[in-house]
């Protein structure tokens, strides 16, 4: 008789926060070391910050969960990898929204540069990461075969 396979959906959550934590190191880290170096309140410069960093922490995050996380699933296909870039660069679209929309509204009640660009960045990385969750688990490496264990 044939059993369903358990769902990973808890582990994979916990397997895959645990590699956006090393991904939000290199992300918050990419920015604050732009933001030192080639200091800027252009909005401009910001939003390539935000995507120069995020793009490093994506790549990161497509190693390390392609294998470990979704090891099951992931093929190395180019039908996967496609995907994984348009999740990626929809997860930047709402990396960089959040990113610059909160970094205005901080801005506007005054809050200090620095304070205003990590907060600003931090919402950014916890939205874009919850949107590419769930995009990597049900479009990217979503397992269409072996649904079943023998």
């Amino acid at each position: 008789m044939a059993q369903r396979k358990p769902k990973r959906g808890p582990l994979q959550f916990l397997q895959f926060g645990v590699i956006g934590f090393a991904n939000a190191g290199i992300d918050i880290g990419t920015l604050n070391l732009l933001l030192i170096l080639f200091h800027t309140d252009d909005r401009i410069l910001l939003l390539l910050y935000n995507t120069i960093a995020y793009t490093l922490a994506v790549a990161n995050s497509y190693y390390w969960n392609a294998s470990i996380t979704f090891k099951r699933s992931a093929q190395g296909s180019n039908r996967q990898r496609i995907l994984f870039i348009a999740q990626g660069l929809i997860s930047l679209g709402v990396s960089n929204l959040v990113f610059l929309g909160v970094n205005e509204w901080l801005d506007y009640i005054a809050v200090p540069n620095w304070m205003r660009y990590n907060i600003a960045k931090g919402l950014a990385m916890l939205l874009s990461f919850l949107a590419s969750f769930f995009m990597v688990k049900y479009f990217v490496f979503k397992d269409y075969g072996k649904r079943f264990i023998k």
